[in-house]
């Protein structure tokens, strides 16, 4: 049995996903952005290894959530299922940050620099992903006029590319960018007409599972298939993303972890 952290698991998939892996035994550390939120999901932190609670918008609140991580133990995976869609604006977190990218993409960047490293990565990424510009001038959003479905789309770019980094330049981590779908949460709406449970079964299987297929890293995958992805396996644009959000948080995570 693993210990697994999941971002992100008060609703949606991630939620699904921490139900999921707790029935199978695992031991679960699940993730709120706030003490209300936490408080939503009692009955299930109840029989949780343990409850983390931060904002990923801030870089503050995102280290203590590695630090509340680091502090209950290592875990064997981490699941980067968090995330925000259709934002209104660009926003403006407190380090200055375009919240989206904040949120999509720098705070997953963060914790995988901040946690102990753990056995397998898996990061949600979207079909989505297919519409993002892989310019990296401007991923900040400061010069553009805001595109709410754009910097959605470039965010699950982004972390499917980091997910494809880490694969290569960690050859001890199982690293993966996971497709859920289209599925009917809070975020996809209740018309979505994907499957919610193959959603989250894709990310439980490759945090968990012992299959052979599972095992894999590197990959983009959907409903347990591997997919081709755009742009994510050209080594230059991973490089490129990679110093891009060393520069963007001040952190360089593959020199900083090997």
């Amino acid at each position: 049995m693993s210990r697994i952290f999941i971002t992100g698991s008060t609703d949606g998939l991630g939620l699904a996903a921490a139900r999921t892996l707790m029935k199978e035994g695992h031991d679960v550390v699940l993730h709120a952005r706030s003490s209300e939120r936490a408080s939503a999901i009692s009955e299930i932190s109840a029989a949780a290894l343990g409850i983390v609670i931060g904002d990923l918008a801030s870089a503050v609140e995102t280290r203590s959530i590695a630090h509340q991580v680091n502090t209950i133990g290592r875990m064997d995976a981490v699941i980067h299922n968090a995330g925000i869609y259709l934002q209104r604006s660009r926003g403006e977190t407190p380090d200055g940050h375009a919240k989206t990218l904040a949120v999509n993409v720098l705070a997953p960047y963060l914790l995988t620099a901040w946690i102990t490293r753990p056995d397998r990565l898996v990061y949600l990424s979207s079909g989505m992903h297919r519409s993002g510009s892989s310019a990296l001038d401007d991923i900040d959003w400061k010069k553009r006029p805001w595109n709410a479905s754009q910097a959605y789309s470039e965010s699950k770019l982004y972390i499917a590319t980091l997910a494809a980094a880490i694969a290569r330049h960690w050859p001890d981590v199982l690293s993966n960018a996971v497709d859920p779908g289209w599925v009917p949460t809070k975020m996809g709406g209740a018309g979505a007409p994907d499957d919610l449970e193959m959603g989250h079964l894709t990310q439980t299987w490759l945090a968990a599972s012992d299959d052979g297929a599972a095992k894999a890293s590197g990959g983009y995958w959907y409903h347990r298939q591997q997919r081709e992805a755009a742009a994510v396996t050209d080594p230059g644009f991973q490089d490129a993303l990679v110093e891009k959000l060393a520069e963007l948080t001040g952190v360089r995570l593959l020199e900083e972890r090997g």
